[in-house]
Parts: C-alpha cells; sequence; structure tokens
C-alpha cells in the first residue's frame, strides 16, 4: 500500500514520502501562481484550478489568497464561492456540495496526528535531525445549500448535511445535520433552518 494510499484510507502515513512531497510542491507552485494573477485573468485561474483542484462544477469562484495541501483531494459542485483567505487541508478528500458559500478566513482540516509525542515523531535519529511527523486523515464532507461563516474552523471527519448555515467562528468538531443553524465552540445546532 502506497503511503497516498494510507493517507487517504485515514492510516498513519508519512507525509515525507516522494510522491506525496511532488503533489504537495506541485499544488504550492499552482497556488503561489493563482494567488499572484490579476482580479480579472479569469482564463489563467480556471486553467490553474483545472490542474489544482481534484474535480470542479460549473460556476466556482475562488478570491485570492487560497491555500491547499495538495489541492487533488478537493471536489466542489456547481455555484461555489470561496472568499479570501481560506485554508483547505486536504489530505483526505474535501467534498463540497453545489452552491457553498465558504466567507473568508476559514479553514477546513482532515488531517491530525497523534496526540503521543512519541507516535507522532517515532524514534530519534541518530544526526538528531527532524523526521516528518506521523499523520491521519479523515474527510471532511459539506452538503449543499450551506454557508460556512467568517473564520470558521472545520476538522477531520466532519459531515454537514444540506441546507445549513454555520456561524462565523464556529469551531465545527461534529456532524451537522441537515436543515439547521449551528454555532458556537464546540459547534452546535441552534435552530431548524426552514
Amino acid at each position: 500500500m502506497t503511503e497516498r494510499e494510507k493517507m487517504l484510507a485515514g492510516m498513519l502515513y508519512d507525509c515525507g514520502d516522494a510522491e506525496l512531497v511532488a503533489q504537495w510542491h506541485k499544488a504550492k507552485n499552482l497556488m503561489r501562481d493563482y494567488n499572484a494573477l490579476d482580479a480579472d485573468a479569469l482564463p489563467e485561474k480556471e486553467r490553474i484550478l483545472d490542474q489544482l483542484l481534484g474535480k470542479r462544477g460549473k460556476n466556482l469562484w475562488i478570491t485570492a489568497p487560497f491555500f491547499v495541501d495538495y489541492g487533488n483531494n478537493i471536489e466542489f459542485g456547481d455555484n461555489c464561492e470561496v472568499n479570501m483567505n481560506c485554508t483547505f487541508l486536504d489530505d483526505n478528500r474535501i467534498v463540497i456540495g453545489d452552491n457553498a458559500l465558504i466567507a473568508p478566513n476559514v479553514q477546513i482540516y482532515t488531517a491530525f496526528h497523534p496526540t503521543n509525542a512519541a507516535d507522532r515523531f517515532g524514534t530519534p535519529q541518530p544526526d538528531g535531525g527532524f523526521a516528518f511527523c506521523k499523520t491521519q486523515t479523515a474527510p471532511v464532507v459539506i452538503g449543499k445549500n450551506v454557508w460556512i461563516g467568517g473564520g470558521a474552523i472545520i476538522l477531520p471527519g466532519v459531515t454537514i448535511g444540506d441546507n445549513v448555515v454555520i456561524g462565523a467562528g464556529s469551531v465545527v468538531t461534529k456532524d451537522i445535520p441537515s436543515n439547521t443553524i449551528a454555532y458556537g465552540n464546540p459547534c452546535r445546532v441552534i435552530r431548524e433552518n426552514k
């Protein structure tokens, strides 16, 4: 099993693996180019997003700057907007449904580390050098017609249903059911969204 396969399966994996590092560098270079473009350079933005993302529907708008780990694990539906300064750590799949609005400074994480330091770093290297820490992942799925407020953080393994509003500044640690408004730290359902 490759390190990428382990990563997508949620197993401990080595993010220093050559295949993963190559994809990471490719994504960082594409992001740099995207983030440096003029705001109205639409054909060039489309070309870069086609190379960066795993899948995208029609009418995707991403305001720079935008940050990812690999890019190719991110899927967008139709009519989605991502506002500036969002970070998607897509070490596992991030799937976003149609008509999603993602406000500025939203962070979506799929990666996490063992809480025990020895498990994170393993045995010290003889030269004292730093080894890549061990990582695990869990996918994030966001339904259709979802609005995620500014500064929200969505943690690994979370599923957000359809027709949901996540309030600004929320830390989403657990699944949020469809047709609800939720906010807080930790984020919790406050009321139905009719």
